[in-house]
């Protein structure tokens, strides 16, 4: 690793001023991505803005009864909460499938949903990749990509998200609050993060100099009745090959609500929009579920390596949102 200077803000405002004002400067939340990516000489800071330190937190309930999530906020701590486990048990399922106790002791709100991709063509610096370099080519369309996307890849960039968080978020409709000198906005986290198309390498609709303070979470008494399902390879710590965020209510043997998100499929968390719309108002049963599924993986393409995941995808969101419906989805 090269040399870099290690700066430790005392207010927002200073974190803000040093990320602003020190070229080079990166903020440093628990370190469990940034610091491997550094090892491998992906990252190369000049300044690590230690973020930890600041007043970020925290976990409050809000006026209208949802949560105001610090992104300080350890992945242990916010999976722990009981408001969070009672009111959101999707977001407590998806941080516990996330990461090893360990990584999730260190690991924090805001750097999970600020974690690069686990392609191992990017970690490789002997292979070409387009995250890493814009323009460099992508090995991992050609190679063995188990891994990759089905949903929303370009030739660019075959990469998948890594957060199981992030998944769980989209599906509630979470809002991340960012704030920068301009002052403080908000980002629904289904516009956070972006699809490859020409330029990979860029992560996120955030901007260079905007701190992540926060992740909201709405009002949902939908989110009562939601499940996280991941498969992996092991059911020990391992990013997710396919992965379902749902939430279902039933009324008379019929869906009424229905939310679902996939994880492991695209190159950010994924929405299944045309799965709600089909389903919405449709006989609860097996065959719906899966008649929706896979409409919505219509629009999925997969390669040698990763045709498998269409079918895994359409099962897992068919038993999520059976078990879903045989837990007590009617209300």
């Amino acid at each position: 690793m090269r040399p870099v200077s290690y700066a430790v803000p005392a207010s927002v405002d200073e974190a803000l001023a040093a990320i602003a004002d020190l070229p080079g400067a990166k903020f440093l939340g628990g370190g469990t991505n940034l610091v491997d990516l550094m090892r491998e000489g992906i990252e190369a800071p000049d300044v690590l803005v230690d973020v930890t330190r600041l007043p970020l937190a925290e976990i409050t309930e809000t006026a209208d009864g949802g949560l105001r999530i610090g992104s300080g906020v350890r992945n242990t701590d916010l999976a722990a909460h009981p408001l969070l486990r009672g009111r959101y048990p999707v977001v407590a399922q998806a941080v516990v499938m996330g990461a090893s106790g360990q990584i999730r002791n260190m690991a924090t709100v805001g750097g999970n949903l600020l974690q690069r991709t686990r392609c191992l063509y990017f970690y490789d610096q002997a292979a070409a990749c387009n995250k890493r370099e814009r323009g460099a080519g992508c090995d991992a369309a050609a190679g063995h990509n188990r891994m990759g996307a089905i949903l929303g890849a370009s030739e660019h960039c075959v990469a998948v998200h890594p957060s199981d968080l992030a998944v769980a978020l989209v599906l509630l409709d979470a809002q991340v609050e960012v704030v920068s000198r301009s002052g403080t906005r908000t980002i629904s986290v289904g516009d956070f993060h972006r699809l490859p198309g020409q330029t990979p390498d860029v992560d996120t609709t955030l901007a260079a100099d905007e701190l992540v303070t926060a992740v909201l979470l709405p009002p949902e008494p939908l989110a009562l009745r939601s499940r996280y399902r991941k498969v992996r390879d092991r059911a020990s710590y391992a990013f997710a090959l396919v992965s379902v965020a749902a939430a279902l209510e039933v009324r008379d043997d019929s869906v009424t609500q229905v939310r679902v998100a996939l994880g492991g499929v695209a190159h950010k968390p994924w929405r299944a929009t045309v799965l709600e719309e089909q389903l919405t108002g449709r006989s609860a049963t097996d065959e719906e579920f899966e008649r929706a599924a896979r409409a919505e993986l219509a629009q999925a393409v997969g390669g040698p390596d990763t045709e498998f995941k269409i079918g895994l995808a359409v099962r897992t969101i068919t038993a999520t949102l059976r078990r879903l419906r045989d837990e007590g989805g009617a209300a």
